[in-house]
């Protein structure tokens, strides 16, 4: 593993590079907005078996912290990622252009970027997309993800759960695994089956990144700006996710792309359903764009 931060965007971003260095490079980007790439890791280093890795903290998380006051919006974090691009050589003669490989925010970032290459002739088109348990397309379906997300909590399995840890004493016998306890019930709503939040890296969000680039996109829908874009597309989305699968199927049906749904997996396949997962995007990305 190599890591720098980067000397030609607006404010450094935390870089990192893992996998052989002539491996197909793959651009990875994390979720949030307003998290870090780590706890996408170990797991996702699967990829750098085969692949050349890039991922980096967008700006406002993790290690790419920035003291502006101006909010972070998602053109802010498009004209980051195009940034990172260049800095990192993904561009023509070199190669057709960057492969995207998106989770959760991350992928809706990927769309978004990819959307701004079509009215953007300066920008650098990527040459694939892989989008993993995408973030909704619509506002709509991003409240329907909320609310699930919302009812999922709620649920008699994680009250239980979350009951049992307060009655623990571990608070006070040793609040390191307290806090490790109490992250895990926080993302059990994510997944299909709550006791697999275990393997999860724990990660904080900077909120008011969050808040701030989900406020500027508004009453967004991608649906037909995404019928713009034509390159080589791979949706991945579990059955259980709280993201509904409605638009991981609108997302794979407006950009002409394949979707695979894992069964008995939420919002976590790399987690959930790893070797499934891992053995449709290398079979994606065998195939030249």
């Amino acid at each position: 593993m190599e890591s720098r931060f980067t000397t030609t965007t607006p404010v450094p971003l935390f870089l990192r590079e893992d996998g052989p260095p002539q491996g197909d490079p793959l651009l990875l980007l994390h979720g949030g907005p307003g998290a870090h790439h780590d706890y996408l890791y170990p797991q996702m280093l699967a990829l750098a078996e085969r692949h050349r890795v890039i991922t980096y903290d967008q700006r406002g998380g993790g290690q790419s912290k920035t003291g502006d006051s101006a909010p972070i919006t998602w053109q802010t974090q498009v004209a980051d990622l195009a940034q990172v691009i260049r800095e990192c050589g993904l561009v023509p003669p070199a190669m057709m252009g960057p492969t995207l490989v998106g989770y959760s925010w991350g992928a809706l970032l990927a769309m978004l970027y990819a959307v701004q290459c079509t009215v953007d002739p300066s920008l650098v088109a990527p040459a694939r997309l892989v989008l993993v348990s995408p973030a909704p397309i619509t506002r709509g379906w991003r409240d329907e993800f909320e609310a699930a997300l919302a009812e999922r909590g709620r649920s008699d399995a994680i009250m239980a759960l979350r009951e049992a840890l307060q009655a623990s004493g571990l608070r006070e016998s040793d609040p390191t695994a307290y806090r490790q306890r109490a992250f895990e019930l926080s993302v059990a709503g994510y997944f299909a089956n709550p006791s697999r939040a275990v393997s999860l890296t724990p990660f904080r969000v900077t909120g008011k990144v969050q808040q701030a680039v989900w406020q500027s996109l508004g009453d967004f829908d991608l649906t037909e700006s995404l019928r713009a874009v034509h390159v080589p597309t791979l949706v991945l989305h579990g059955r259980q996710d709280p993201i509904p699968l409605a638009s991981a199927q609108a997302a794979a049906e407006a950009l002409d792309g394949e979707l695979v749904v894992f069964d008995d997996c939420g919002h976590v396949p790399y987690i959930e359903s790893p070797a499934p997962l891992f053995d449709a995007i290398e079979r994606f990305l065998d195939r030249r764009p």
